[in-house]
């Protein structure tokens, strides 16, 4: 169906599709690719409605949230707490109920028939008869060694998720189109006053995000600008920029948000699935994507919300829809 498994060492008993034909194969009835809230919150309900789940974590157990220093808008704690802990009790709820969670990485699938097949790490061999896909998306950064150090210590890619954090404090925003944007007015609620950091000399968000942005009063828009070098010792202090001209201006900051958009993360099932012009891949009817038996579930499908909370709750959504697919075979 257009999609290429990764090349494995050649034997006389692999098949087109890189399956060993004399390897054992493990049966599944409900595969869970991918970790976090909407990967646990799946095999909490795959779980309780004794569909055994198998769940691969993928390369970063726990997604997005386990390089997010505090969490204070997930509900059931009161008090706040930190993404990884806050996955590490996701986890073992799941495991609680007897989901089968394992450390690994789906590298290739053929969703052209059930059941699907599924290799892990390039050698295991599984067989799923429905699968929920929860593999996430990943924020884009700018790629500079000062951002990669000051990850959770001042620098983030969700207002929404950190804002509170900077109640009454300067904080920078980086971009120039609708996620930019939404965010600077959102911060612009909270904090002092926000630089919205453009690379152009236009914004390329739509026109009534633009209006929200110019009457803002303390948003200040910084136009031909790139960061240059992310500032502070044990945390962001302020921001190096360069203008088209070469020339550089330093600001006393105290957080910087990178919005400058998403990558889902859905290669591995490109040409097999349906999916948005960006990746993102399309659901329907609750969970369901157009592969009878496959479902998607958290930012992997979902480009508008993007949060643990919502995510939890499409992981719970494809859950169920996968349940009631897998006791429609049995009609």
């Amino acid at each position: 169906m257009g999609f290429e498994f990764k090349k494995m060492e050649s034997t006389e008993t692999k098949t087109e599709t890189g399956f060993d034909l004399d390897a054992d194969i493990e049966k599944v009835k409900c595969l869970i690719i991918g970790s976090g809230p909407a990967g646990y919150t799946a095999a909490i309900y795959a779980s309780r409605a004794n569909l055994s789940p198998v769940i691969y974590q993928g390369l970063e157990p726990g997604g997005q949230l386990t390089t997010t220093t505090e969490v204070d808008n997930f509900p059931g704690y009161p008090e706040g707490v930190t993404g990884p802990v806050m996955m590490e009790d996701l986890k073992a709820q799941a495991e609680r109920f007897g989901a089968d969670s394992r450390w690994g990485i789906v590298s290739s699938v053929d969703l052209s028939k059930r059941p699907f097949k599924v290799i892990v790490d390039g050698k295991k061999q599984l067989e799923a008869e429905a699968l929920i896909i929860s593999t996430g998306a990943t924020a884009k950064y700018l790629g500079l060694e000062s951002e990669e150090k000051m990850k959770g210590s001042g620098v983030s890619a969700c207002a929404t998720c950190d804002g509170f954090f900077y109640k009454g404090k300067d904080v920078a925003v980086i971009g120039g189109g609708d996620t930019a944007t939404e965010e600077a007015t959102y911060l612009a609620k909270m904090c002092n006053k926000v630089t919205l950091v453009v690379r152009r000399d236009e914004l390329r968000a739509s026109k009534v995000m633009q209006d929200r942005v110019f009457n803002t009063p303390n948003i200040e828009v910084k136009w031909n600008s790139q960061v240059d070098e992310f500032l502070g010792e044990n945390g962001v202090e302020g921001v190096r920029l360069v203008n088209k001209e070469g020339e550089k201006e330093e600001i006393k900051l105290d957080g910087i948000f990178v919005a400058i958009g998403h990558h889902p993360n859905s290669d591995f099932v490109k040409g097999q699935i349906d999916m948005d012009e960006a990746g993102f891949i399309t659901t329907s009817n609750g969970q369901k994507t157009n592969l009878p038996g496959v479902f998607a579930a958290g930012d992997v499908q979902d480009k508008v919300y993007r949060q643990g909370i919502t995510a939890a709750g499409t992981g719970a959504m494809a859950a169920i829809d996968a349940e009631h697919y897998l006791a429609s075979l049995e009609d």
